[in-house]
């Protein structure tokens, strides 16, 4: 049996200007050792958005939460790496989800669907999410640097126009 796929159109986007913050959740991190935030912009550079903000912010609600809020109001696309796990210092879902006006349920699914193809069941530890708050997407990925390379190349920067084409009408 052969499955086809049908690829929805993407006639209805908008022109967007995208523009990225990078927030990177660790209480261990430095900027000069932040290997996944410099993959995150690694692959939003080349894709050609520009880069208004980037942090770096310890594991904590108030901290997370009140550097997402600085981050939108200069970027529509923000990325969170880190955090997103189930050790008992992982916050930054119970920081962002409150924040959230709408979910997108399916960044999470697919995220642990491809994750799943490159590292089994325990794609299921994954609480990754997304949504937006205002005009702004959020996505909420894991720290790890394969796994933030393979939310930013395989699901965001492919999708960051059509999400921002529909959260901003």
């Amino acid at each position: 049996m052969t499955t086809t796929f049908i690829i929805m159109k993407h006639e209805h986007q908008q022109p967007i200007d995208v523009t990225v913050a990078i927030i990177t959740v660790s209480s261990s991190r430095t900027p000069q050792t932040d290997m996944s935030g410099m993959a995150i912009g690694e692959i939003v550079k080349a894709a050609e958005y520009p880069i208004v903000h980037y942090a770096l912010v310890k594991d904590q609600i108030n901290a997370i939460r009140s550097e997402v809020l600085n981050a939108a109001r200069h970027a529509n696309c923000i990325i969170l790496n880190g955090g997103t796990g189930l050790t008992h210092d992982d916050c930054t879902i119970e920081a962002v989800r409150p924040l959230l006006e709408k979910v997108i349920d399916g960044f999470g699914e697919l995220f642990r669907m491809k994750s799943f193809e490159e590292v089994g069941t325990s794609s299921i530890l994954s609480r990754a999410i997304a949504g937006t708050y205002q005009k702004c997407v959020i996505f909420c990925i894991p720290g790890s640097t394969a796994a933030a390379e393979l939310a930013t190349r395989e699901i965001i920067v492919p999708e960051i126009v059509h999400i921002l084409s529909h959260a901003t009408r």
